[in-house]
């Protein structure tokens, strides 16, 4: 059942973080792609040359068991007998072309504009990050500044203590102990 794809949000949900990497399982890329997951796997397989590690690699049994957990909608992969293939946005690209349906071709254009969209968002998170620890360290140097001018006016207010009046006369030694 394929969706039809019309905004990057759709493409958006599909996309999962799997090795530190942003991916779209094959069975979601051949939704999208409007093609049965197999067929997409067939033509992997028949152009593998173009698929490099960075491009394409297969799920472990643990990935697959956690990928089934978190993502209601590829609750069906629990009963493959073959481990999904996770597609990065270069693969994704690489999909289209062979596939070379002008379906996929509309998709892939929409895929890199998600992916696009995302690392955008990515680095607006890491300056808004890096904004946030400069505002904290500003803030604890405010803070101690404050703590110490506090402690100043607190000593400052106190009571000074009574001196003691040396008695006038003479002391013996045994006396001043």
């Amino acid at each position: 059942m394929p969706h039809e794809v019309t905004s990057t949000e759709l493409i958006e949900n599909h996309i999962l973080r799997i090795r530190s990497q942003k991916v779209i399982l094959d069975t979601d890329l051949a939704d999208l792609y409007a093609v049965t997951t197999k067929r997409l796997n067939e033509q992997v397989k028949r152009n593998i040359q173009r698929f490099p590690e960075e491009f394409m690699f297969k799920l472990t049994d643990q990935e697959k068991k956690q990928v089934v957990a978190n993502c209601d909608h590829l609750k069906s992969l629990k009963f493959s007998h073959t481990n999904p293939n996770a597609f990065t946005e270069h693969g994704v690209i690489m999909a289209a072309s062979i596939l070379n349906t002008p379906k996929a071709i509309e998709v892939s254009v929409l895929v890199v504009k998600t992916f696009v969209k995302l690392r955008e968002l990515l680095s607006s998170q890491k300056e808004l990050r890096t904004k946030l620890k400069d505002l904290e360290n500003k803030l604890l140097s405010h803070d101690r500044t404050l703590r110490a001018l506090i402690l100043s006016i607190r000593r400052l207010l106190d009571k000074p203590k009574a001196l003691q009046k040396r008695r006038i006369g003479f002391e013996s030694w045994e006396d001043s102990d």
